[in-house]
């Protein structure tokens, strides 16, 4: 099994060695590449879902028992007994639809590396995925995406943002759009710099501006594409960076002030003239007051993480001074390398139980805020609310579906806090994206997840292998 491994391997290799220029849309050699190109999508259907629980998170709809009508991938109506003679119907008693769950920031690579995070300094979570990313191929960069995006739709997350950091060649980044272009999820894809790139090293962007102009093809209409530069208190050169970025018109995503060891890089972003409405800003777990002042007034978003900032020792999400602030929040996986999984319900559960700790107040935060974070807010953070994030007619159809027949929501109480406190991934019965089906009673309808499960394990036996070598 082992050498069988190392033989694709070498022939992604020389694969990827004369790609050269060759746009995504043409077929690659690695077999396993050559045999997701050719994956094939759901078609978008004309769907009413009927006698669901709805709820919208649009202030002026609010929540309601009734239909929602979806055509061309768009939403139609909501409202009760709607009239779709022609559409398909999907019976949504004992259901709560929402909008889809919106992740703000995660590193889709790691999700090989499944908490692989160890108990020392040598073991653990950086150091760790430094040395094992160098080990990586294309070929993994795609098959890690390809988990990542699996679990995000099972788990009810419809939009993802990758912020790829060991994308050492376009071919690496290449990959990774490929992967969740075949899942069919909303994505944006930020790409800038990989881990262990030399402080002197200037950013590639010819290969940033080559995977712009490829992106553009049809085939990619859910993914944007972000930049995803070094941390400022780690490279010379950023303000020439975020500079170009911005001429070629992408949104900027940066970890910044996320621990002791990076206190201030806010303050210095702000002073520096670079926050804008198009920086998102990761973690800022050691953030002062006057930094969170310095992103209210620049509508710069923030993307918290909990269950890594807290697994790391970052600290905990200031979740209220953020607010106070009026910073928006968002939320994100970030690694499962330190997190587990993708489990954006228990992400908004410990947000609640952590703002409630920190405020010593059962009232502090109430789970529909919380579910705010992982939806709309998500969406703003992203600039994609005028699409999705909340369910009105207009916006693009990105819906779940949650079964309240199971033992965990066998009692219909008051969904905001049964879909915070107690849902899980498995509670989600059904995911629309875009108008396409990708989740149907609880399965995965354009994955193989046990094709899947079986190629990550794959990468990762060569990826240790080669690291003993």
């Amino acid at each position: 099994m082992k050498e069988q491994g190392r033989l694709n391997r070498r022939s992604f290799l020389a694969g990827v060695a004369v790609l050269g220029t060759v746009s995504l849309t043409q077929t690659w050699t690695s077999p396993v590449m050559a045999a997701q190109s050719a994956v094939r999508l759901p078609d978008r259907k004309e769907i009413i879902i009927r006698n669901a629980y709805i709820m919208t998170m649009d202030s002026a709809l609010g929540d309601l028992t009734g239909d929602i009508h979806l055509r061309n991938g768009e939403i139609v109506a909501i409202g009760t007994q709607l009239d779709a003679p022609t559409a398909e119907t999907i019976d949504g008693q004992n259901m709560i639809v929402l909008p889809g769950l919106i992740d703000t920031h995660w590193h889709l690579w790691t999700a090989l590396l499944r908490s692989m995070s160890g108990d020392t300094r040598e073991q653990g979570y950086f150091s760790m995925t430094e040395r094992l990313g160098k080990r990586y191929t294309p070929e993994d960069m795609y098959r890690a995406a390809q988990l990542a995006t699996a679990e995000a739709l099972y788990s009810g997350i419809t939009t993802i943002h990758d912020f790829n950091h060991n994308a050492r060649t376009i071919d690496y980044a290449r990959a990774s759009v490929r992967a969740i272009a075949n899942a069919g999820i909303r994505a944006r894809f930020s790409y800038g710099y990989y881990k262990d790139q030399a402080s002197e090293e200037a950013t590639d962007f010819d290969s940033i501006m080559r995977l712009h102009r490829e992106m553009k093809n049809s085939q990619y209409g859910l993914i944007s594409l972000g930049f995803a530069p070094r941390e400022v208190s780690a490279y010379k050169n950023y303000h020439r960076d975020w500079e170009i970025a911005r001429k070629i018109g992408l949104p900027i995503t940066v970890h910044a002030s996320s621990s002791l060891d990076e206190a201030g890089e806010i303050d210095r972003l702000y002073k520096d003239g670079l926050l804008e409405k198009d920086v998102l800003i990761v973690h800022a777990t050691a953030a002062t007051l006057i930094e969170m002042r310095h992103l209210s007034k620049s509508n710069a978003a923030v993307s918290l993480t909990p269950f890594t900032e807290m697994r790391t020792g970052f600290g905990f999400p200031p979740i209220q001074e953020l607010l106070s602030a009026g910073v928006l929040i968002s939320l994100g996986i970030d690694t499962t390398a330190l997190s587990g999984n993708a489990d954006m319900f228990a992400i908004m559960k410990v947000i609640q139980n952590v703002g409630n700790a920190q405020a010593k107040s059962e009232f502090a935060f109430s789970p529909r805020r919380i579910l705010e974070f992982a939806t709309i807010n998500g969406a703003q953070a992203l600039g994609i609310d005028h699409q999705v994030g909340s369910l009105k007619p207009g916006k693009r159809a990105d819906l779940i579906m949650i079964s309240t027949e199971n033992l965990n929501l066998g009692v219909f109480t008051d969904p905001a806090h049964l879909i915070v406190e107690a849902a899980q991934p498995s509670n989600v019965d059904t995911v629309i994206v875009d108008g396409r089906i990708l989740k149907r009673n609880g399965q995965l309808l354009a994955m193989n997840a046990k094709e899947i499960i079986r190629e990550a394990k794959d990468s990762l036996r060569s990826v240790n292998f080669f690291l003993r070598t």
